[in-house]
């Protein structure tokens, strides 16, 4: 087993931890901390047990934490007899902008996968996926009369078309994220869905927005004008 150190923290940089699929050794311990260094924004992009979300939102004590549903998300029933909906600790920001103003970060995102089976919940077609970012960008616009921008960080699920994405039909990215990405011209855009091994490229600049696949997890350094990559191994 071996696990690298996170990036040595930098002044005035705000550290974010972002996680999705898979449930990980070095963060499912009392000692995450030691692994990620200080959390200032906490991301899900999906798939995720909603009580190994509420156990890093507590563990991390990570006082910003937002995240959108995956394809397989479904309640969650606990050793106690209840159920869990949602993690709590969290905020839902499926089709939703907030702006965190204690970080000065504008962040939005969507839920789900393209949808493969007929009825199943969090899965939406290109034309379904289309209408719901239509929705979202009225808030964007909101906020560049607001805070002078549309948007900082973008989180979804899936990928965008012909990016990270698979050539099955279970794991096809979204075209109508492109058209966002140009649009409202994010910084950043996380995402999982699609897990990434070894030297598979995990990192790609689209327009003037980074995308990366986040898959298990990754740790990032947002400063003012770039932005610094770091990630945890568990082997």
């Amino acid at each position: 087993m071996a696990e690298e150190k996170p990036p040595k923290s930098e002044e005035g940089a705000i550290r974010i931890l972002a996680v999705s699929d898979a449930v990980t050794k070095p963060l499912y311990h009392p000692e995450a901390a030691k692994v990620t260094g200080r959390v200032d924004l906490l991301l899900g992009c999906g798939d995720l047990p909603y009580s190994y979300l509420e156990y890093l939102v507590t563990t991390l004590h990570a006082p910003h934490a937002f995240f959108v549903h995956g394809n397989h998300d479904a309640p969650e029933l606990c050793q106690c007899g209840e159920t869990l909906e949602a993690p709590g600790g969290w905020h839902d920001l499926n089709e939703q902008s907030v702006y965190v103003s204690e970080l000065d970060l504008i962040v939005a995102g969507m839920e789900g996968s393209i949808r493969y089976r007929p009825g199943a919940p969090f899965q939406y077609t290109q034309a379904e996926m289309a209408l719901k970012v239509r929705g979202l960008a009225l808030r964007l616009l909101i906020n560049k009369l607001r805070y002078g921008r549309y948007l900082d960080i973008f989180i979804a699920h899936s990928p965008a078309e012909g990016i990270h994405d698979g050539s099955d039909d279970a794991h096809q990215g979204f075209g109508a994220f492109l058209a966002l990405m140009r649009r409202f011209r994010p910084r950043l855009f996380l995402h999982g869905h699609k897990h990434s091994y070894g030297c598979q490229t995990w990192r790609t600049r689209y327009a003037t927005t980074d995308i990366v696949n986040v898959y298990p997890f990754r740790t990032l350094q947002w400063h003012p004008t770039r932005i610094s990559y770091g990630r945890a191994y568990h082997r």
